[in-house]
Order: C-alpha cells, then structure tokens, then sequence
C-alpha cells in the first residue's frame, strides 16, 4: 500500500521527510524521545504523554501489534503523534488485537516513518525538546502544550472509589486503610499495584477538595501527569494542607514536583528530560542501583527544607525523589509500577503502607 510523504518541521527550522503509516492529518505538539525497546502501547496511552509528539529511538516499532484495551494505561492514545525508524505492518504475537498502523488511524493520531530517528534524537539532545509539527498537505501553526493545564484534560472528572482486589489471603476490614489517590493522569499500573495490596483506593480529580470526603484519610498518593508542576496551584494547596495535618504522602513521577513545591521546594524544565525503561536510579541510603521506567519533562531544583534526596540519577545527577527527615512524605520521579519495563522499584508501595500502617 502506498504511503503518503509526510514532514516533520521543529521549532528551530529542523526538517525530516517521512512517510505516513497512522492517520493523515497535519498535528502539532512538543518533540520528544523515548529510549525504550518495548512497550509501545502502554507509552502511547500513558496520560504523561498529552500532547506531545513522540520519537521511539528503538528502529522497530510495531512487530507485536498492538493488545486488547485491559493492558493500556488509559482508555485510548494520549500522544499528539509518533515517530518511528522503521514500522512492521505484519505483527505477530499472541496478545495481538490490531496492527499499529489500524490502531492510530482509529484514533486519528499521526505516524510517520522517519528513516534516521538517531540524527533526530541527538538533535533534540543537543538542541532541547521543543515544538514541533506532522504535515502532510496542509501547514498548521506550532504549539507549547506546557503553556496549557494539561492536567486538567487527562484527570477524572469524579470521584471513584474502589476496594481491594479480593484474594486468598485473610481479609481483616478493620485494618484494611484508606488512600486517597489524586489524578494528575494516573496509569492503570498504579491503580492495579495499589488495590492487590489490600486498601480502599478514592480516586479523587487533580483540583478535588480531598478533605471535603468526610472520612479518614490514611495516606495520600499524587500520581504522575503530563505538563508543568507549577501549573497546579490547587493540587499544591492541598498537599500543603496534608503536609500540615501530617498524613502521609506519596508523590509518583509530577506527583514526586508537586511534593517538593508543596513543601516550598522548586522545579524546572530540563533540556530533554528521561523517557524509557533504562533509568538508573541510585538510592542515596545504600547507594543501590534500580534501573526505572521514566517519562517527564520537567524535575526538582530546589529541596525543601527537612526533606533530603533519596534517589539520584546516575547518569545525570538530577533529583529523583525525596524523602522527608521526619514524617511519611516521601516521593519519587520514577514509576515504580513500571509498565513497560523493570519492576525492581515496585517494592516502594510496600515501603509507603508500611509508614502508614504503624
């Protein structure tokens, strides 16, 4: 089948042909990489990926199709575009439900084939992320999704609540604790790692009134999102509010910036930021090693007072999540419910509920 010529135009004057394998409309977003060799589906529909066009650096992408709905990290394709080296229109897997191609046009999100994905991603290396655009035949104007609340269009619009997946161990209601989980763009991994540890999940939107739920709170997680942190003024005003009645708090990936500008830390935007599953985390306390999945733009600058670092990157430096001196406040930059890639940080929801249950 023949492909239609594609472009893809940077801010800064940029330019790469391509040929068209998803739906045919020109789209704009910011450009950025990820360095991921799997999980292409669960990456296209995380909620941190809102609006952005995105280049998997991996040359194969589509080999194994694309799974049905129940393995996704929300219910449909959250970035504005991709852009890939090389796309395999015959996939072949067991879990396969549609080809990659089929499954963008449905979603009417853009895919190009760019033939050299690595002189692409060294450029945004050197040059920084930045807006970008797809056309096709028709010019559209650039974009900055991070001058938009991004939040606000991937949160839940209600409250949800949800009980613990039931198993064969003994279940002690009385014991089983009650965590409010504040949406920023939440995967579906979190929500599965929190309730097959037996807890009482209140999924709550990003602006919600967490302490109008009349019931006890046992311990509060920020999830991980899309954007600028300082966007969440409300979000922040409620962190504070629980910093001060000292409930315990866990912030994941945004959650981990909204921790620190709650606590009177800073954040800024790094020039590319880490995307993939081949992060290497070091925990400050035993100076451990954890390979991680990431995805996010932006980090912290400034730690807040009685907070002290607990994950640093090795490859950079940058923060990856603090820990306070004293009370059960606490986050990382990080997923450790991965999806795609390694597990070895998931023993951080454990650690949190251990805080919590004493």
């Amino acid at each position: 089948m023949k492909r239609l010529p594609a472009k893809l135009i940077l801010k800064d004057g940029a330019t790469f042909s391509g040929e068209s394998f998803g739906f045919e409309r020109s789209q704009a977003g910011e450009l950025v990489f990820s360095t991921g060799m799997i999980g292409y589906p669960e990456s296209l529909t995380d909620p941190s990926y809102k609006g952005q066009i995105l280049v998997i650096t991996y040359p194969i992408i589509g080999n194994y199709g694309v799974p049905d709905k129940k393995f996704w990290e929300s219910s449909r394709i959250q970035v504005s575009g991709l852009i890939v080296c090389q796309y395999i229109d015959t996939p072949s897997h067991f879990q396969n439900k549609v080809s990659l191609g089929d499954w963008l046009k449905k979603e009417k999100i853009p895919g190009i084939q760019v033939e050299d994905t690595r002189l692409l991603t060294q450029h945004l290396r050197d040059k920084g992320v930045q807006p970008a655009k797809i056309v096709f035949d028709k010019d559209i104007e650039l974009e900055d999704p991070n001058k938009k609340n991004l939040v606000r269009e991937v949160s839940t619009k209600k409250v949800i609540k949800e009980n613990y997946l039931v198993d064969d161990r003994p279940q002690d209601k009385k014991k089983v604790k009650t965590i409010v989980l504040i949406d920023c763009g939440v995967k579906e991994s979190i929500k599965r790692s929190l309730l097959k540890r037996q807890i009482r999940l209140i999924i709550a939107p990003w602006d919600y009134n967490i302490f109008s739920l009349n019931q006890k709170i046992d311990g509060i997680i920020i999830s991980n999102g899309p954007g600028d942190p300082k966007m969440l003024n409300i979000t922040i005003s409620n962190i504070k509010k629980a910093l001060n009645k000292k409930i315990p708090v866990f912030g994941i990936c945004l959650g981990n910036q909204i921790l620190a500008l709650a606590a009177g830390g800073d954040t800024y935007k790094m020039k590319f930021g880490h995307r993939g599953q081949n992060q290497p985390c070091i925990d400050q306390k035993t100076k451990r090693c954890y390979i991680t999945t990431q995805n996010h733009g932006f980090a912290i600058r400034k730690i807040p007072a009685d907070f002290q670092p607990w994950f640093i990157n090795a490859n950079d430096q940058t923060n990856e999540g603090i820990i306070h001196k004293k009370y059960p406040f606490m986050s990382v930059q990080f997923h450790p419910e991965a999806s795609p890639g390694p597990v070895d940080t998931e023993w951080l929801f454990d650690f949190f509920l251990d805080k919590l249950r004493r």
